[in-house]
């Protein structure tokens, strides 16, 4: 993210529940996401994606939309859902400032099920930042902490 977009981010970010790492990586941006559960973690890190996007000042919660999303590993989820995000983005067109998540295990797999909202891009309208192109698996983690979850993320851009 540029320095100006990361300066003028970064202060509200952090009491939002995600700040962004300076000079973690030259070409992409890092950010660490936490949460009391991991659901607040994952609509954390979903914040802090769609934030290198879009200024979410700018984005109305116009519309909603439904995500499901399966994977083995508890990581693995937050990558396919961060991955889902920039793909609705690509294909759609869609931004989103908000998020209501459910993660459930079952035996084999952790699922995760929850609705969205946000709206179609308008470039008149929207302060657009930074297009993100991927999430990366390069110092990606999800550990839970004594306070909660938290996950670093890093972005290509």
């Amino acid at each position: 993210m540029p320095a100006k977009a990361r300066k003028a981010t970064d202060k509200a970010a952090r009491s939002k529940g995600y700040r962004y790492l300076p000079d973690v990586a030259i070409a992409d941006v890092c950010f660490e996401a936490t949460g009391k559960t991991v659901e607040d973690m994952f609509a954390n890190a979903g914040l802090a994606t769609e934030e290198v996007m879009v200024d979410l000042k700018t984005l109305k919660p116009r519309m909603t939309k439904t995500i499901a999303v399966e994977s083995k590993d508890l990581d693995k989820l937050l990558y396919e859902f961060l991955e889902e995000l920039v793909f609705l983005k690509d294909k759609d067109l869609l931004l989103f400032k908000e998020f209501k998540l459910t993660i459930r295990k079952t035996r084999e797999r952790y699922r995760l099920t929850g609705t969205m909202h946000g709206e179609t891009i308008d470039q008149k309208r929207h302060k657009l930042m930074c297009d993100v192109k991927a999430v990366t698996l390069h110092m990606f983690k999800v550990e839970q902490t004594s306070s909660g979850w938290k996950a670093r993320v890093v972005l290509d851009i």
